[in-house]
């Protein structure tokens, strides 16, 4: 077994920075930017939104299957990381510095870019989720060094969550977004070259070489049962959390009527899970894996049900919901991600051909095609409740507005996660690795 020591722990931790980053902030602030700063419908701005973590639904695969062929002498995994990480911060600031008018042109711009970032995002984020499988071979060291991981990545969502809607309207207008593009491009970027830094000399475990076609390979990980129940219960929960990220804004706007609203109930949803993401870890190592992400998910579902309360206008009810979901977040990003490597893995030793790169590519595809799908869902579910889009202040929103979008932050994400319950309970790898 391979323990591995605090530096090598914090040193793969720093990638959470970036993913962190990258992975909140868009969801969060490109569809307001895009239907109250530059009038683009809402449902069309969900699917400008969709489509670039569409694509990427089909190029991590590919990210995954590169990597895990490189023979690179610097190591499989870090050059891809170090390369993809400077250019995502490039790309990220490219969205926000174009053109605004007409709507049409400004749209085009936005989604050219976007695009741009989630192709340079696969090959750092399928690479930098591939080693952790390689640079330890214990199972419950992956826990802690995924528990490392989830509390910085925790506290970039919480800096950046926070700290990118603030900026916006500090700064107001076109400056304020562009402002935050800038500040979320370096956290990017610090994150980058902390990984690759820090990941320095460290040993891979896994050391099976690359075998057969893209295709073949693709679908032996889909047909793997343990593979494709985890997938499914871990895409529904981040529909749901997509939709959540997409609609707080909305919420602080339109039905509280006060912006500030939006990063305090950021920080009540992710802070939690700084504190709680270690005794999440512990419960782990006492009932196993499936069995806490099983709990969190409950957890999870129950805090967005309560989410309702926002209707009432009143903000501190909206607050304690947050901080509940929050709660089963912590848990429900540290287990899913502490088993993957645990099918990566256990692929490789069964099969002594590294599919590592490859599991890791699909389970990101599909984690970003469910972030994705969440604005795209929300948009729609705004437009049916008739919302209003409107360039430079936003639009007064009707009642039916404003209950879509409570709906679309609390009843429909609870369904989703309950519903990832189902897949989640078919899932057999804990049990055999808690046996061996």
């Amino acid at each position: 077994m391979t323990a591995l020591s605090r530096r090598i722990r914090a040193g793969y931790a720093l990638g959470g920075i970036s993913s962190g980053t990258y992975g909140t902030v868009p969801g969060l602030i490109l569809m307001p930017y895009l239907t109250d700063l530059l009038g683009v419908e809402a449902a069309i701005a969900g699917m400008i939104v969709f489509a670039p973590k569409a694509w990427d639904f089909f190029l991590n695969p590919v990210a995954g299957r590169l990597s895990d062929r490189s023979r690179n002498p610097r190591g499989r995994r870090r050059p891809f990381i170090l390369r993809a990480g400077i250019l995502l911060s490039l790309a990220f600031t490219a969205m926000f510095f174009g053109p605004t008018a007409p709507p049409v042109a400004a749209a085009l711009w936005v989604l050219i870019a976007f695009l741009a970032s989630a192709t340079v995002y696969a090959f750092f984020q399928v690479p930098y989720l591939a080693m952790s499988a390689e640079i330890t071979d214990d199972y419950d060291e992956r826990t802690r060094m995924i528990t490392w991981r989830v509390i910085v990545f925790t506290l970039a969502i919480l800096v950046a969550g926070a700290a990118a809607p603030a900026l916006v309207e500090t700064f107001g207008g076109i400056a304020g977004y562009r402002v935050m593009a800038v500040a979320m491009a370096a956290l990017i970027l610090i994150g980058t070259i902390g990984v690759w830094w820090g990941t320095r000399s460290v040993p891979l475990t896994r050391t099976e070489q690359a075998g057969g076609r893209l295709f073949d390979q693709l679908t032996i990980v889909l047909r793997q049962a343990d593979a494709r129940v985890l997938i499914a219960a871990f895409v529904l929960q981040a529909v749901g959390i997509g939709m959540v990220l997409g609609g707080v804004v909305y919420v602080a706007r339109h039905v509280l009527h006060d912006p500030s609203a939006a990063t305090i109930a950021f920080v009540c949803f992710v802070g939690p899970a700084v504190v709680l993401t270690p005794a999440w870890s512990r419960l782990s190592a006492r009932i196993g894996k499936r069995s806490g992400y099983a709990v969190a998910t409950v957890v999870m579902t129950v805090g967005l049900l309560a989410l309702l309360t926002a209707r009432t206008g009143h903000a501190l009810p909206m607050f304690i919901a947050a901080a509940v979901v929050g709660v089963g977040y912590a848990g429900a990003q540290l287990f899913p991600l502490a088993m993957l490597p645990d099918l990566a893995a256990d692929d490789a030793q069964r099969n002594g051909v590294n599919r590592i790169g490859m599991i890791a590519g699909v389970w990101s595809g599909f984690e970003l095609l469910g972030l994705a799908l969440g604005p795209a869902l929300l948009g729609l579910v705004l437009s049916i409740g008739g919302y209003a889009a409107s360039t430079g202040d936003a639009a007064p929103q009707s009642a039916s507005a404003q209950w879509a979008i409570v709906v679309g932050v609390s009843v429909i994400p609870a369904a989703l996660c309950a519903l990832s319950l189902i897949p989640l309970l078919r899932y057999r790898l804990d049990d055999r690795l808690r046996s061996a």
